[in-house]
């Protein structure tokens, strides 16, 4: 069921069953992040904006190569920055564009693939694809906290019962990454344009305090949060990788 001012009638059966075999293919996480000792959202070892050395009309930590490749009519950029090409571990940044400059919004720790990171991903090989991809459509099996993007709310997206119970409620938030999908769609429509073998079902959603299987996963209130600010009519993206691929100048 798609947002817009009225639910629509319940998805039939067989459509649920079909949602269902797509979102198994989906990575995991679940419901609470790290937080500080307040119970705030934390952001570590972020690059920041330093007056000496940064330009305020860029993405800090973000070299040219995928500079470039944020789309010039964004005005909304969540930049993951993984620890390692190998490590699990990342923390996520929200940027709004105001004039030419980008101010940096909130931050939060968050998960990546358990093995890191690829800039040539495939199914199932634990690592979160690099590269900046469009954000299009959310869902998830808790209704609409009031998303601006599309939000399609479905018991469809529910993590299995034979998952770990730490698991349980993965994707009771999610953002599409508009990695190999059809945008306009469900987060769990099973459609993968460029195939199969290039894996899928690539979403922003809650954490666990774990690695995922490709996903970028963190804490509930920071899912509430990008929910409700993400605006399509800014043009959001994700610009994703681990900190020395996303240095890249070429």
């Amino acid at each position: 069921m798609r947002n817009g001012g009225t639910w629509r009638a319940t998805v039939a059966t067989a459509a649920l069953g079909t949602l269902l075999a797509a979102t198994l293919t989906a990575c995991g996480g679940a419901r609470d992040g790290a937080r500080d000792g307040a119970g705030r959202d934390v952001g570590n070892s972020v690059p920041r904006r330093s007056a000496e050395t940064t330009d305020p009309t860029r993405i800090p930590g973000v070299g040219d190569h995928w500079q470039r490749r944020i789309p010039a009519d964004s005005r909304q950029v969540v930049a993951v920055y993984g620890d390692g090409e190998d490590s699990a571990d990342s923390t996520v940044v929200l940027y709004t564009k105001r004039g030419t400059d980008w101010d940096r919004v909130r931050a939060w720790p968050a998960h990546n693939g358990k093995k890191g990171w690829t800039t040539d991903h495939r199914e199932d090989d634990k690592r979160s694809p690099v590269g900046v991809f469009t954000l299009s459509d959310a869902g998830g099996v808790l209704k609409d906290p009031g998303a601006r993007l599309p939000y399609t709310r479905s018991a469809a997206f529910a993590a299995p019962r034979w998952w770990a119970k730490s698991h349980w409620h993965d994707f009771d938030y999610v953002i599409a990454i508009d990695y190999n999908r059809v945008k306009g769609t469900p987060p769990n429509d099973p459609t993968r344009p460029e195939g199969d073998a290039r894996g899928g079902s690539i979403w922003l959603h809650m954490d666990h305090g774990s690695g995922t299987s490709a996903c970028v996963s963190l804490s509930e209130s920071g899912m509430e949060y990008l929910l409700r600010t993400l605006d399509p009519d800014l043009r959001p993206v994700v610009v994703m990788g681990d900190k020395a691929h996303l240095k890249a100048a070429r």
